[in-house]
């Protein structure tokens, strides 16, 4: 009990630092985009304002997923953190479309970008402030199994790549402007900002695939419903064999159900012993699980229900 309290306490104290740093980081680009007049630097703005509602999501999301289960939630409230990485990913969608069509505006009516240094040095603290921020959260979000959290850190991970570029696109405008003062540049600027729109579609879409299929309780990952098959046939000869394996996630909990075949002549005791110690072994292996266990008495003749997992129909075709 005392270390999930830690790591809930962990998980929310990220989840606040990313708010903190978001907002900074709005203000700043905000102020500096506007007082320049670059349209780069203010799709930025725009781009750590969704970061800053995500966040703010995201907090929210992960103390909620914390609670436990009650009468109308008997699964627990994981869905949350599923819930919120779609509404992340919404977001960024509609940040992207803004900042597309100021882009294509600034094409059409161009104008000067003032003292772009100004821009390239809050870029430039933006990207160094969100690579910290973002390790943070793919470190306790990995470790928590939050799917909030790890979005969260995409979301600040994408800002890094496009703060980087708005950055470059304003210090070679600079350049430009310096060497070659003759030639037409005011296009740099709106053509960076396109490229951080297709960066967050393409960061956006990743995220709202992957959440939307957690709240379509599609099954667990392969390599761990292998882990899951493992422990199971570890158990023979009492443990027979097992069918109808049904798998899904809920945040960062995971549901597992399945027949489990035993040997007709066990006992009640040591039939729900061994279920207990299947248990026990797949949440070692797979932390935060609630696994469901039906057990049946195996009548020595394979009827089509465990045919391709049975034990004893491999131990009868092997030569």
């Amino acid at each position: 009990m005392a270390n999930n309290y830690s790591k809930e306490k962990r998980k929310s104290r990220v989840a606040a630092l990313s708010v903190i740093s978001n907002s900074t980081l709005v203000v700043f680009k905000l102020i500096i985009g506007l007082i320049i007049g670059s349209v780069s630097v203010i799709s930025e703005a725009i781009h750590s304002g969704v970061d800053l509602v995500a966040s703010v999501i995201a907090f929210f999301a992960v103390r909620t997923a914390n609670k436990p289960a009650d009468d109308k939630h008997t699964f627990g409230h994981g869905k949350y953190e599923n819930l919120s990485a779609a509404v992340e990913g919404a977001l960024i969608f509609v940040a992207a479309g803004w900042i597309s069509m100021e882009a294509i505006k600034k094409l059409m009516y161009p104008g000067e970008v003032d003292t772009p240094g100004w821009g390239v040095l809050v870029m430039g603290l933006s990207a160094i402030t969100n690579v910290w921020v973002s390790r943070k959260l793919f470190k306790v979000g990995k470790e928590t199994d939050s799917m909030a959290l790890v979005a969260d850190g995409w979301h600040l991970r994408t800002d890094v790549w496009t703060s980087a570029g708005v950055a470059f696109g304003l210090f070679m405008y600079y350049l430009g402007k310096v060497f070659f003062p003759a030639l037409p540049l005011h296009w740099i600027d709106p053509v960076v900002a396109l490229g951080v729109a297709g960066l967050i579609i393409k960061a956006a879409w990743e995220l709202t695939s992957e959440s939307v299929t957690a709240l379509l309780d599609v099954s667990l990952p392969q390599s761990e419903e292998q882990l899951i098959t493992e422990v199971i046939s570890s158990f023979y000869p009492q443990a027979k064999s097992f069918h109808k394996l049904k798998t899904r996630k809920s945040g960062s909990d995971r549901f597992i159900e399945f027949h489990l075949v035993v040997h007709k002549d066990l006992t009640v005791k040591v039939a729900h012993d061994i279920c207990d110690d299947i248990t026990r072994l797949i949440i070692n292996k797979l932390p935060n699980a609630t696994v469901m266990i039906h057990t049946e008495p195996c009548l020595d003749s394979c009827q089509g229900l465990c045919m391709g997992t049975c034990s004893i129909f491999e131990s009868d075709t092997t030569p």
